[in-house]
């Protein structure tokens, strides 16, 4: 007979689930908070300006163009379900829009307070215009190739992502429509000019306001005109790769020709211009057949602002967020050389805190040892210059075989790794692509290496990928360690992707899609039954997503049970904390500061007995049922200690933390009078640099049993 918590949570309605597309918005309105925080350093605005618009054009690629497909192929309830979803989405978008374009004039004000001008064409003195102008001719004109829209003529594809001019021409009695592609992968966006005569400070022109002000010259005298206006726009395409089951055609093959075929995929966005006139918006709807569930979203002036990620510093430092330096790991500076730290103890690096200098001098160590043999490794994500990359190369040409599994389908990197697979079968190592139907998400690194006659594993797995670039930029752990039951289980995670028909048992990782959802279920029960049994109770769960339906319901089950449930989720959360009768024991939050918060680690109580694990695995079931994902148990006392640590210092961030809840309001979680300030980030940076915490509670996790709640046994 199933209990009554069961029975109510099988009568749930939607309406107790957030839509994932529309608490991903969420999310990104929180990037945008960040821009509009007038305490912030004024360059690191304009940034954020750029992370919020580089992150919506995601979106549109991924999130809106997969509800476009229901909508294609549901019917009935299902179909207007996506239509509704569609249409909040768009009503938020336009929403958010209006809160950018407000934001932007704010920062472009604090900006100018700081003697740093963005200005248009409009505004430009004669000293200034005669230097565009000769810029123009020198430098832009040749590159570019206008589009003069004729009846009847075909219409070019326009390339996704790119930021493009509709160029209305009036000249005589005919009016005409040219399209002009402003070249922002070739050139920069912004562009310095002289200032202004009398003026002090740097003056910056975007490079479409350079094309406005040179419009006639664009044609080069062969077209009359009386005048001409500009308007941007760009299309947002689906991302999403068809690839055919063709035998004769290699994986690369298939690849770059669904790439190419990506770039004519239906636009599942068009943003432009509010000004444009509606006649011209039209045209253009007309003539690129821009259908009803297109989202047409009116902006300002301005488009492609993810350039502002690039916007340079042009003023003092504290313009920009104080770096933070890294803290070094004495232990590993002191050894003998790494793997001699490895063997001695568990390494846990926590990026970017800690160097990734440490990871390439794993790599550096193991490509000259002379008693290493193999080298396995899972590459995702690498940076475009990739000292991994080189590492490997320098591991093959020290005699040591090298197997690299490349993930070709990892989202808009796809021909990056295309490439960096081809350089390095040139280069000798043995590349794999993986499992069928699955993406290799892993992070995972193998070392094997003779000692005294026997191979040993040195093994890392981490929550983020082989990328000095992101290294510096996401929040990620690393494991290195000597344990040989988790090398030789990772190593036998490596044969399952070189022999897809091999599945091992594992008693030590989670490995998608075989154990990790049933592992995590179980671990979840057992808090369930610790709690109906009066027993403390209780996890941590910090990851990226949280948007499975079945382990949703498992934690409202949880928190009926009496388990007290923290969740600490940067993105999408489709669950509703603090719901009564369902989610009472559910706290969320979400930190949004400087670094990217990337890491997955879930923590559980296990009646005094803590289960630590961290890994590559989202709460998504694509991530549980359709990936090949690692979670990894920590074993050794200190790593636990450290992650812990981190955890509540986190949990306790009353300055860059939102409370996530059912109204997605993403309100800062409250400071409480007479506390200190805890800017979390800042806050682990001085942890692991003196070992000092901020003076907060402590979760209990590690206490001694003596010291726990003495409402609760153990």
């Amino acid at each position: 007979m199933s209990s009554p918590i069961k029975t109510r949570l099988a009568d749930l309605d939607d309406s107790l689930f957030v839509p994932r597309e529309l608490s991903w918005l969420s999310f990104n309105a929180r990037v945008l908070q960040e821009a509009a925080d007038e305490k912030a350093p004024e360059i690191q605005r304009l940034r954020y300006l750029g992370i919020f618009s580089n992150n919506l054009d995601e979106f549109f690629r991924v999130r809106v163009a997969e509800v476009r497909r229901l909508i294609t192929v549901s019917s009935g309830n299902a179909r207007q379900s996506a239509k509704d979803l569609l249409g909040a989405i768009q009503a938020e978008v336009v929403a958010q829009q209006r809160d950018f374009e407000r934001v932007y004039a704010t920062v472009m004000e604090a900006l100018q307070a700081r003697r740093i001008y963005l200005i248009n064409e409009r505004q430009l003195e004669p000293n200034q215009a005669q230097f565009v102008q000769d810029f123009f001719t020198k430098t832009v004109l040749p590159e570019l190739d206008p589009i003069l829209f004729n009846e009847g003529s075909p219409i070019p594809v326009l390339n996704d992502e790119c930021l493009y001019l509709a160029v209305q021409i009036n000249g005589g009695k005919k009016q005409r429509v040219a399209v002009v592609e402003v070249p922002t992968d070739r050139m920069n966006r912004f562009v310095e000019i002289p200032r202004r005569k009398g003026k002090s400070g740097r003056v910056f022109i975007a490079l479409d306001n350079v094309i406005r002000a040179c419009l006639p010259q664009m044609f080069r005298g062969v077209l009359a005109i009386d005048s001409a206006e500009a308007y941007c726009f760009k299309f947002s395409r689906d991302a999403e790769l068809e690839l055919d089951v063709g035998i004769m055609e290699s994986l690369i093959e298939k690849m770059a020709s669904s790439l190419k075929q990506r770039q004519k995929a239906d636009a599942v966005r068009f943003v432009y211009d509010a000004d444009m006139p509606t006649s011209l918006l039209d045209f253009l709807g007309s003539k690129f057949s821009l259908g009803k569930y297109d989202s047409l979203i009116p902006g300002g002036r301005y488009h492609n602002s993810k350039d502002f990620m690039a916007f340079p510093n042009v003023g003092p430092r504290y313009l920009e967020l104080r770096p933070l330096g890294n803290v070094p790991v004495s232990r590993v500076d002191e050894a003998e050389n790494i793997l001699a730290a490895i063997r001695s103890k568990d390494v846990l690096l926590y990026y970017p805190y800690h160097s990734f200098d440490y990871l390439i001098d794993l790599l550096k160590t193991a490509a000259v040892d002379p008693d290493v043999d193999n080298i396995k490794i899972c590459l995702y994500r690498v940076a475009s210059d990739s000292r991994v990359v080189d590492a490997l190369l320098s591991a093959v040409h020290n005699g040591k075989r090298v197997m690299a599994v490349v993930e070709l389908a990892a989202r808009f990197d796809e021909q990056a790794n295309i490439n960096w697979a081809q350089r390095l079968t040139e280069g000798g190592i043995e590349v794999k692509f993986g499992v069928p139907g699955l993406k290799v998400h892993s992070k995972l690194l193998l070392i094997q290496r003779r000692e005294e006659g026997q191979q040993r594993f040195y093994t890392h797995i981490g929550t983020g990928n082989f990328n000095e670039k992101t290294s510096r930029l996401y929040t990620d752990f690393s494991l290195m360690t000597y344990d040989q039951d988790l090398g030789r289980e990772v190593f036998d995670v490596f044969d399952f992707l070189q022999y897809n028909y091999r599945r091992p048992q594992y008693q030590h990782l989670l490995v998608s899609p075989h154990s990790s959802r049933p592992g995590l279920t179980e671990m979840i029960e057992g808090e369930i039954a610790n709690a109906r049994k009066g027993l403390r109770a209780a996890m941590t769960l910090k990851c990226n997503n949280l948007v499975d339906r079945e382990l949703v319901m498992k934690l409202y089950e949880a928190s009926d049970a009496g388990v007290e449930i923290r969740l600490i989720i940067r993105g999408m959360c489709s669950l509703q904390p603090g719901v009564r009768g369902i989610s009472e024991n559910i706290e969320a939050i979400s930190v949004v500061d400087r670094y990217l918060e990337h890491p997955r680690v879930y923590v559980f109580y296990n009646a005094g007995k803590p289960r630590y694990y961290i890994g590559s695995a989202d709460l998504m079931t694509r991530n549980l049922d359709y990936r090949v994902e690692v979670l990894c148990p920590i074993y050794d006392a200190d790593a636990k200690a450290t992650i812990q640590d981190v955890l509540d210092i986190q949990w306790h961030d009353n300055v860059r933390a939102r409370v996530i809840d059912k109204a997605q309001s993403n309100e800062f979680v409250p400071r409480k009078a007479k506390s200190a300030a805890i800017r979390s980030q800042e806050a682990i940076h001085s942890f692991l640099s003196t070992g000092k915490k901020p003076r907060i509670p402590r979760s209990n996790m590690l206490l001694p049993a003596k010291q726990r709640k003495k409402s609760k046994k153990d």
